[in-house]
């Protein structure tokens, strides 16, 4: 069967004026800041008004581990902002931004996929309205005034081999993982060894979209440690007098983008941190703006519920003091034959034997959501591969495990494709069944905060971590840092720390590598196994397909 790839479906998308779809949200036009005539961003004054009124419902789509046969979380998410608002709720969806490295590496774009989409699809997953670029020169402007403030007699007392904070870029390029900065001789400073982050792993990033305000912006990027000296005291941000240039950098990138799906409804689509280095959502500022217009709020987490969804519920939910009302854990026919043990080249032949023996993966993430209290509904996301007796295996087992699998078809028929979803989503939403809390309390040592994840989360038996990890968290405690959240950053393609493990694996070690203070954002973060900050082109990039046609049209994005 041929069908329309997503941006030749996005560019026949009938878009409305974006005063248009802030006016359904009651946002004056004025406090509308046009980017062109489809996208727009909030202003900072209408934000504050909002203050004194209720909150809408909000609802989390997270999803089963990620797999090659791709599982459509952020499709879905925008397919049930759209039934929502079919069945007559005033529903926003509310998603990241795309960074630039996956979308000229392999992962493609962020902006959902089919006829359940967000657009101007080709701009969102390019420049945007410029947020990553300002939160890139933020970033670096602090690396630049570390190094500044060392070249001119450093009366900080920086140890210049403990200078912690690195370079960014929007761009995946392994060459920069490691590198030697200020060589050519003396005018040029003191050399050192430094590299180079992703953009969407800076904790200017995370900070950003966790930050209520610019005064908390402020003070959270005063807070970041960037160096030590040699009695191994900490520097901050604000040592180095950054924070108020960095603040000014952001002011505008500060403010939530509002777009449209191809059925005009809203969308802001806003901040992009890791999913693996920090916490993976959409801003705290477009999320509680979103709660304050609309009856529903559809969001999203990265990857799968073990990372995606924990650091939703431990991080960001935490932190903003927002209760989710129910939550979607979006899965495929397909990823359960390939959690079976199937080929990807093989996940056209029906298998429901390979279905069946590939649901506990499913099974564990609906446990895990349970077990914070929210309600969840699994959402089958249809491909036209489906075969009925595969579909109703994953329902049969979903049931067995004390929820419902709604069949969605929202890719093909956009929101007439997630009414039955939307329909659920409601009764558990007004059902009043959500009893939301934390995993663990704040409290907690941080060293039972990693192990309590490990093993309620990823059902590990233990974690494996040297005598200096567990002596530096132990530093931390006594620095003040002890009732912060932890930030796993593990695969997300396994519950253990080795990617090529399916299922649900138990009995499992989780070694962790290293551990890092995010003072600014608030988190520690504990790095598991192998990830990277950094990440490598494949051997064959999108960026070689990617080109303008004879008509000035984006060809090959998405």
């Amino acid at each position: 069967m041929a069908f329309k790839t997503d941006i030749e479906i996005a560019r026949e998308a009938k878009k409305k004026p974006i005063q248009e779809i802030g006016d359904k949200l009651g946002i004056p036009s004025e406090h509308l800041l046009p980017y062109g005539h489809d996208k727009a961003k909030v202003g900072q004054e209408f934000i504050s008004s909002l203050q004194g009124r209720p909150d809408g419902k909000l609802i989390l789509v997270t999803a089963i581990n990620p797999t090659p046969a791709g599982e459509g979380k952020t499709t879905t998410t925008v397919g049930l902002g759209d039934g929502l608002n079919r069945i007559g709720k005033k529903a926003v969806v509310c998603i990241r931004e795309a960074s630039l490295g996956p979308n000229f590496g392999m992962k493609g774009g962020a902006a959902g996929g089919g006829h359940a989409q967000v657009v101007p699809m080709e701009e969102m997953n390019l420049h945007f309205t410029g947020d990553f670029h300002a939160i890139t020169s933020a970033h670096n402007l602090l690396s630049a005034m570390i190094d500044n403030h060392i070249y001119w007699g450093n009366e900080l007392e920086i140890d210049t081999r403990r200078v912690s904070w690195r370079r960014v870029m929007d761009m995946n390029d392994r060459a920069l993982r490691d590198i030697v900065v200020s060589l050519g001789g003396v005018s040029n400073g003191f050399p050192r060894q430094a590299g180079f982050d992703i953009t969407v792993a800076s904790e200017v990033m995370a900070i950003l979209c966790l930050s209520r305000n610019l005064e908390d912006l402020q003070k959270r990027l005063g807070d970041i440690v960037v160096a030590y000296r040699r009695d191994k005291s900490p520097v901050y941000a604000r040592d180095i007098k950054a924070d108020g240039a960095m603040t000014v950098l952001l002011k505008d990138a500060m403010q939530p983008n509002l777009v449209q799906t191809l059925e005009n409804n809203p969308a802001f689509v806003h901040g992009g941190p890791f999913a693996n280095i920090a916490h993976g959502c959409n801003s705290v500022i477009a999320t509680t703006t979103a709660l304050k217009l609309g009856e529903y709020v559809v969001t999203e987490a990265g990857f799968g519920a073990d990372l995606g969804a924990e650091k939703f519920f431990d991080i960001k939910c935490r932190k903003a003091g927002l209760k989710p009302a129910a939550a979607v854990i979006v899965a495929t026919v397909r990823a359960m034959k390939m959690n079976g043990g199937v080929a990807k080249a093989d996940l056209g032949a029906e298998n429901v034997e390979a279905v069946q023996k590939g649901c506990p993966n499913l099974g564990r993430h609906i446990a895990n959501v349970k077990s914070f209290g929210v309600p969840v509904v699994v959402a089958i996301n249809h491909f036209y591969s489906d075969t009925e007796a595969e579909v109703q295996a994953v329902k049969d087992y979903v049931a067995q495990q004390g929820a419902e699998a709604i069949l969605c078809k929202h890719w093909a028929e956009g929101s007439a494709g997630t009414v039955d979803l939307a329909k659920k989503v409601v009764q558990l939403a007004e059902s009043g069944t959500a009893n939301f809390a934390p995993l663990y309390p704040d409290e907690m040592p941080l060293f039972q905060k990693i192990e309590t994840i490990a093993k309620r989360i990823y059902h590990a038996d233990e974690v494996l971590a040297d005598k200096s990890i567990r002596d530096q968290l132990k530093a931390w405690e006594a620095a003040g840092y002890g009732n912060l959240p932890v930030c796993m950053a593990k695969t997300q393609y396994s519950f253990t720390t080795d990617p090529n493990v399916r299922g649900a694996p138990t009995g499992h070690s989780v070694p962790v590598r290293e551990v890092r203070l995010s003072a600014g954002a608030g988190f520690i973060v504990v790095i598991c196994g192998e990830i990277m900050t950094m990440p490598g082109l494949p051997k064959v990039p999108s960026a070689e397909v990617i080109r303008l046609n004879d008509v000035g049209h984006v060809e090959g994005l998405f």
